[in-house]
């Protein structure tokens, strides 16, 4: 007798990997209102908390006990991420790396064992440098990437032109950021006798341009020179400030103030290949204020010229000067591409539907992915 009962597919498993240390009190700040939402959290939200496992540094390492102090000891929180995530693949569906970071040597991992039993889907961030593009193209990885999340329409085409991967399996999405935390009422503006600009955030900024377009600007300036993820180093230390420009480091509260206190956001950016400013930029557009950046090769995704914002030419003092000083002298037309700058981000970049489209590309994905071993 045949059994003609449907069977019923078990819902898919997900892995979620995270190039940090979650803070233990993480739930209850978000709660507190002291943080913006987590993406990470947002994600296995949108794809059911209970199907998926979010693995932090601090989880690998409970994991893989002495083994993975010695691989975070070789090669730190990248290479420990990614063998855990192939030391556990026959647990999950789909396994979601939060970089290139992770993914890179996760597929090199699947490669050179030649096993392999999930889909992969790969944030990433920068491919287009020439270690990353010899790893790629040496060790033919793009066979264990089902898709490729990437910000920067730049990184697109480097990726499907550069390292032949196919076009088909890349999805350009925007960044993300959280317009509930960052939201123009969050905080009551408090502006000066002095309109006030600002600018913030530590990777591939360009700030000595911008201190010389604003020497001399009747204006306080105001440069909050850190970010919680940079290496690089900080321009402003040791340079020679204008009188009118003040520099400072602030946690997040104190930045959404800062943001709501400005007349408008500078952005600016030496050049670069990938979307360095990203995050300040929507963060500063969530709460309502203009913004004017630097028109990089990377940075080409977030603003609307002239309509969310205004993009000059990177290293152009001059420009850079003459666009301060024509929405400094028209609070209406900041007002305006504001507004539209956080319209646009509710719509396209709110940390939910950011999460709500990452959770369908990791569905779509594990229906296509067809598992193998040898």
């Amino acid at each position: 007798m045949t059994d003609d009962k449907p069977r019923l597919r078990r819902p898919d498993r997900f892995l979620l990997t995270v190039s940090g240390t979650i803070p233990a009190d993480l739930r209850q700040q978000i709660g507190r209102g002291e943080r913006p939402r987590a993406d990470y959290l947002e994600i296995a939200r949108a794809l059911g908390e209970q199907h998926v496992d979010v693995v932090d540094v601090d989880e690998a390492l409970r994991r893989n006990g002495a083994l993975g102090k010695v691989l975070h000891k070789l090669g730190g929180a990248p290479l420990l991420l990614a063998w855990t995530c192939f030391r556990e693949r026959g647990r999950y569906d789909v396994v979601i790396t939060d970089g290139e970071q992770v993914g890179l040597p996760l597929a090199a991992l699947c490669r050179l064992t030649l096993r392999r039993s999930f889909a992969h889907v790969m944030i990433g961030h920068i491919l287009s440098v020439p270690k990353k593009r010899a790893l790629f193209r040496t060790l033919r990885l793009g066979r264990y990437i089902d898709t490729m999340v990437l910000y920067a329409t730049r990184q697109v085409e480097y990726v499907t032109t550069e390292l032949s991967f196919p076009i088909e399996k890349v999805r350009l999405s925007t960044f993300m950021v959280d317009t509930a935390f960052f939201r123009p009422d969050a905080v009551e503006a408090a502006p000066g006798e002095r309109p006030m600009i600002c600018s913030a955030g530590l990777e591939l900024r360009d700030y000595p341009t911008f201190m010389e377009a604003v020497r001399g600007l009747d204006a306080r300036v105001v440069i909050a020179a850190a970010s919680p993820w940079s290496k690089r180093p900080d321009a402003t230390e040791g340079a020679d400030l204008p009188a009118n420009v003040e520099r400072t480091r602030l946690a997040l509260g104190p930045l959404r103030q800062l943001y709501a206190d400005a007349a408008f956001v500078v952005m600016p950016l030496q050049e670069t290949e990938f979307q360095a400013g990203v995050t300040s930029l929507l963060e500063a557009m969530a709460m309502g204020r203009a913004v004017v950046c630097s028109r990089t090769r990377g940075q080409t995704d977030v603003v609307v010229d002239g309509e969310t914002g205004v993009y000059v030419r990177p290293g152009d003092a001059a420009e850079l000067r003459a666009a301060i000083d024509k929405l400094l002298a028209d609070p209406t037309e900041a007002a305006r591409l504001g507004a539209n700058g956080r319209e646009a981000v509710v719509r396209d970049a709110d940390i939910e539907v950011y999460a709500q489209r990452m959770a369908r590309y990791a569905r779509a994905a594990a229906a296509r992915y067809v598992r193998w071993e040898g």
